[in-house]
């Protein structure tokens, strides 16, 4: 009898490690899909401080070419300011999302003015204004996709309930907005 209760003993000893770390395994797959989504967007939250970076030399051409409508570059400049001083991703987010909006009216009012159209300088700050809204695109798709990546990860079976516990949470995907979807590029 006292070999039964050691075999016994010796798989319950081995269910529950085998049980524990399985629960680990699921929680290190957890948190690396937490640091990969955090990660993601990181590298947005480079480019768009680049982006915010350039608003200064946008706003010195256009103030140095014409008598600009002072209330929109005041309102970049503010724009800019919230943006570097935002503590959290969805405030940076929407911060963003006011930065894209005011950038693409500055260019497009910018075609009433043929002294700005034509100034080597201010093209040249377009094009790289430009090829940040392509980065930010391509890296906004990469964040979602860790995203979901991420949330389908939580929401399966047994894992939900190891996320339950430790307060991991569905995150919300970057979307964008129907002004976003129907801008058609900068005309002149």
């Amino acid at each position: 009898m006292p070999i039964f209760y050691l075999v016994l003993i010796v798989v319950m000893l081995l269910i529950g490690l085998g049980t524990v770390s399985y629960f680990i395994r699921v929680y290190n797959q957890m948190v690396m899909m937490r640091n990969n989504v955090d990660k993601s967007f990181a590298n947005i939250d480079v480019l768009l401080k680049q982006r915010a970076d350039e608003i200064p030399n946008l706003i010195k051409v256009v103030k140095q070419l014409t008598s600009y409508e002072s209330s929109l570059l005041e309102e970049l400049t503010a724009q800019r300011t919230r943006y570097l001083t935002a503590s959290n991703i969805d405030e940076k987010v929407g911060l963003s999302n006011e930065m894209d909006k005011t950038i693409k009216s500055i260019f497009a009012v910018s075609e009433n003015y043929p002294e700005i159209k034509a100034d080597k300088n201010f093209m040249l700050l377009q094009q790289r204004v430009s090829e940040f809204e392509s980065q930010i695109a391509d890296r906004r798709e990469l964040y979602n996709e860790s995203v979901t990546i991420y949330n389908t990860g939580i929401k399966e079976f047994p894992p939900v309930l190891l996320a339950k516990w430790v307060g991991y949470h569905q995150l919300n995907l970057l979307v964008i907005s129907e002004q976003e979807k129907s801008y058609h590029g900068i005309q002149f």
